[in-house]
């Protein structure tokens, strides 16, 4: 299995970069995992939220195979805690799930197309956070899954 960190915006900011480099490093002693960023269209500010989160949408299912398993980032997802994430996360291997791509959507959030393609939504918190720190927590907490996974000692009950 692979797992694909997609995320619309700028590459990473230098404040988060290291962390975020340092916990996709760790998480690739488990699972081939890589970013991709999806730049905002050229004349973003001036487009309206909807035209916006359309074009958005149309770059992200470009990204996306038919065999992917998609799961959305958003607020209005299913809250889980880190050890259903590995649970979650073991059962897709089980599956023999290919590859699962997290997906950080836009400022506005995404259009209803990619809405429709996920398999599961998933709320990291009922707080709306900013890009880099959700992509700081994502890393953090596929990692901190794969050592639940295999029993290693970074995560405490």
């Amino acid at each position: 299995m692979k797992l694909t960190l997609l995320s619309v915006g700028k590459a990473h900011d230098a404040a988060y970069a290291t962390a975020i480099a340092d916990f996709t490093k760790r998480l690739n002693k488990y699972m081939a995992a890589d970013w991709v960023f999806i730049a905002a269209p050229k004349n973003a500010a001036a487009m309206q939220v909807a035209d916006l989160k359309k074009a958005e949408g149309q770059a992200i299912l470009q990204h996306i195979e038919k065999t992917d398993f998609l799961v959305l980032l958003d607020e209005r997802g299913k809250q889980m805690t880190s050890v259903e994430l590995a649970a979650f996360i073991q059962q897709k291997a089980n599956d023999s799930c290919k590859k699962i791509v997290f997906l950080i959507g836009g400022a506005f959030g995404v259009d209803e197309t990619v809405q429709q393609r996920a398999n599961f939504t998933w709320c990291l918190s009922k707080l709306v956070f900013p890009h880099m720190l959700v992509r700081l927590v994502l890393s953090e907490q596929l990692y901190r899954s794969f050592t639940i996974i295999n029993n290693e000692k970074y995560h405490h009950v």
